[in-house]
């Protein structure tokens, strides 16, 4: 905690930091909230910290997009503290809903709002990063399957066909962890805002859809048309949606061992 209030002091000089907390561990930052006043996010390994200017560089865009919804803005540039990079953002109010609540109309507007961003070229530039690795299905046959136990492997290697098998859909802007603490309502049920785009992707949107299953698959069942949801249905059953986005976009598999780990207790709790 004391490496972050010194990070924070020094990002934002004379921000009163009495009242901030450490958020919940992240896979990839370390986060700091400043309530009313900002989040400082500090890079926990080297490939976050030479991401982050990407990272950053997607929030600025999709601020000055117009959108219907608030996006955390850059406050400062991308700052090393040795080999970690931090940022400072702007402070969204609101809350995430707990899981298994929210309402079918408050589920189909955040998807909605989503999906309609447009995938300009701008956008797209600092978003698409799929043409600097390979595709995900190789990581999945190759990197994944090998290392799963025994009495999985055939079982996953047809699910990932039933997945490879969909019918093509135009790609759309797709957050990759659209959840929970991400989307901020108030208390009235008002979408203000959304967070946390570090996984954000082009793709296919009912991706994000099966990451709405937090909120119970009844709900997003009723929140979505029928083939999206036949299609969310399928990407979570190959290996779990949350687990799955983070070999997409051409993001490289650093931890296939810790994935694999990560990845079986879903198996065998969905089997």
């Amino acid at each position: 905690m004391d490496d972050l209030l010194e990070i924070a002091a020094a990002l934002l000089p004379g921000a009163r930091l009495d009242r901030a907390v450490r958020a919940p561990d992240g896979n990839i930052h370390d986060v700091l909230l400043i309530p009313g006043v900002a989040a400082v996010r500090v890079s926990k390994r080297p490939l976050a910290a030479a991401t982050m200017p990407r990272r950053v560089e997607t929030l600025r865009r999709l601020a000055s997009g117009g959108l219907p919804f608030r996006v955390p803005e850059p406050l400062t540039p991308v700052t090393m503290f040795g080999d970690r990079a931090a940022v400072a953002v702007s402070w969204i109010d609101g809350a995430g809903l707990p899981a298994g609540t929210g309402s079918v109309a408050q589920i189909a507007e955040a998807l909605e709002a989503v999906r309609s961003v447009p995938l300009d070229d701008d956008l797209l530039t600092v978003l698409d990063g799929r043409p600097e690795g390979r595709h995900w299905s190789e990581i999945i046959e190759t990197d994944i399957v090998s290392r799963l136990p025994s009495r999985w492997r055939d079982e996953v290697r047809r699910r990932l066909d039933a997945a490879l098998a969909l019918e093509p859909v135009p790609d759309a802007l797709v957050h990759g962890d659209l959840s929970g603490s991400n989307i901020h309502w108030s208390p009235d049920g008002k979408l203000l805002g959304i967070l946390d785009w570090d996984l954000a992707m082009p793709g296919d949107p009912a991706l994000d859809a099966a990451l709405m299953s937090w909120h119970g698959w009844e709900t997003v069942r009723r929140a979505v048309p029928a083939e999206t949801y036949r299609r969310a249905r399928t990407w979570d059953a190959l290996l779990g949606v949350e687990h799955l986005v983070a070999c997409m976009n051409g993001r490289p598999m650093t931890s296939p061992d810790g994935f694999v780990r990560a990845v079986v207790p879903w198996l065998e709790s969905t089997s």
